[in-house]
């Protein structure tokens, strides 16, 4: 079986500006699990596990998606939920099209017996995840950059490949689809 998800990946100069946000958070007392930067990325569908066969057709799919380019702007580290956050992350804007692009993935992999996405769709690159919570979170939330990160352009989606390890996940990239 082979975990997979479909995503935007961020621009390196983005990933850095994350960095700074995820250095701060880190000297929280709670237990974080912080992402790997290199791995920070807006997913639009988390697939799960799939069997190897399926991946070619997953591809095909994607291949129809019909979007153009388009401007997202990363924004500052906020917490999710707020007052008691299992999440620490980064809303994303755009004019819509990533949510119009989620709906086109959803639509385009239900076929292939992939269920739509329950929840609305709301772009974010998650930062780190809270395993265990202490108040000292949030002022250090608080303490990271308000400015936004960064405006990139989206010119492709990602068939990604997600493997655990006791180190993190690592990623690779199965197949890029342009927009």
């Amino acid at each position: 079986m082979v975990r997979t998800f479909v995503a935007i990946d961020l621009p390196q100069e983005i990933r850095e500006r994350a960095r700074e946000s995820q250095e701060i958070l880190a000297r929280s007392e709670g237990r974080l699990a912080i992402v790997d930067p290199a791995n920070l990325h807006i997913t639009l569908k988390f697939l799960g596990e799939i069997e190897p066969e399926r991946i070619e057709r997953v591809i095909e799919a994607l291949l129809a998606v019909r979007a153009a380019p388009f401007e997202m702007t990363v924004r500052c580290a906020v917490c999710n939920p707020p007052r008691r956050p299992r999440v620490v992350w980064c809303d994303v804007t755009d004019a819509g099209e990533s949510a119009a692009l989620a709906r086109q993935v959803d639509d385009l992999l239900l076929p292939l017996g992939f269920p739509r996405e329950s929840r609305p769709f709301r772009p974010h690159v998650t930062l780190a995840r809270v395993k265990t919570f202490h108040p000292s979170l949030i002022p250090q939330v608080a303490c990271t950059p308000r400015e936004p990160l960064g405006k990139f352009r989206v010119e492709s989606i990602k068939l990604k490949k997600s493997t655990l390890t006791p180190r993190g996940s690592v990623y690779e990239d199965l197949r890029e689809v342009p927009l």
